[in-house]
């Protein structure tokens, strides 16, 4: 690990001296890299699952059981 890293801290207290617009513009850029970085792995999960299909690794289900297996789950969560 680099002994030079910022902590959370440190950054916080960097961008709290930034004039309030400036703010503004970084947690856009931030929400909107975010949010590009999901997309980025739900395409890349996406990716994966139909190449397990493809080598039959995964079968196909109707919709109605899988939908019950992720309520199953969510509850199992909670």
């Amino acid at each position: 690990m680099e002994t030079n890293m910022v902590t959370l801290d440190q950054a916080i207290d960097t961008v709290m001296q930034l004039p309030a617009e400036q703010r503004v513009m970084l947690l856009e850029i931030l929400q909107s890299r975010q949010i590009e970085a999901l997309r980025h792995r739900i395409a890349a999960d996406a990716q994966e699952s139909l190449a397990a299909f493809r080598r039959g690794e995964l079968t196909a289900q109707p919709a109605a059981d899988v939908i019950a297996e992720l309520c199953e789950m969510l509850e199992d969560e909670e």
